[in-house]
């Protein structure tokens, strides 16, 4: 990997998305509309906010992000651009990392605007720090941007990455313990949820809901979702294609 191409990759994409408001809006702003209704929607029941809210901190940025970079990588893609790209002495590893960079100060962005809305406007209750939260909510997001880089590969168009939400996402977010404790599953479908990342991305958000210093179970999680994170960017790289079939 070159140093210099990866920051020019990075510059670039986020050239491109400053004449894309949508996807900035969709990024930035729709994990805290979400967040914003939620609290209202329990605006009789703040404890069950207080309960879940954690949580979907993590899982809305997640969501968001997976979405806008596998659109966004697959938009380059069927434009020509990846190939023009790959034909110039510009690795597959440069061009992964520079997205990764240019997506990742986007979801900086999009988790401080989230976790200060949740905690000082929404008055989420958590006993941990704050900042715990912020690296929770930032390594989700940075999951799903991950995420959004390797399903990318493999869809054909933007309407093929938005059906990976239901494959990719969705078990996810029905195993990952925000309903109902994973030890309270099927045993089979616990033993799913201990290999999704999802599930550590919960655990963590939990862990400072409920403990008021940095825990051995916080460390294991937050370790575990930034592990993924950069497992699936070397696989992103591994399957990146230059054009779509």
């Amino acid at each position: 990997m070159n140093t210099h191409r990866t920051l020019a990759t990075a510059a670039r994409v986020l050239r491109q998305l400053r004449h894309d408001p949508r996807s900035i809006a969709l990024m930035l702003f729709v994990p805290c509309v979400m967040l914003l209704l939620l609290r209202y929607v329990f605006d009789g029941s703040p404890q069950t906010f207080d309960s879940i809210g954690a949580s979907l901190l993590g899982i809305f940025p997640l969501i968001t992000m997976f979405l806008v970079t596998s659109i966004a990588t697959l938009r380059e893609r069927t434009s020509g651009t990846l190939e023009r790209l790959l034909a110039m002495p510009l690795a597959k590893g440069d061009l992964i990392a520079g997205y990764a960079l240019a997506f990742g100060f986007l979801a900086v962005i999009q988790s401080v605007l989230a976790t200060g809305l949740a905690l000082w406007a929404l008055g989420l209750d958590v006993t941990g720090s704050a900042w715990l939260l912020l690296l929770v909510a930032l390594l989700d997001a940075l999951l799903g941007t991950a995420l959004g880089l390797f399903v990318s590969a493999f869809a054909a168009s933007e309407f093929q990455a938005v059906q990976f939400m239901p494959a990719v996402i969705f078990p996810q977010l029905l195993l990952c313990g925000l309903f109902t404790p994973r030890d309270t599953m099927h045993p089979a479908l616990e033993a799913i949820s201990n290999v999704l990342p999802m599930s550590y991305a919960v655990d963590g958000m939990n862990e400072v809901l409920r403990h008021s210093s940095v825990t051995g179970d916080f460390v294991r999680d937050a370790v575990i979702v930034a592990s993924c994170a950069v497992l699936v960017l070397a696989l992103g790289a591994a399957t990146l294609r230059r054009r779509t079939a």
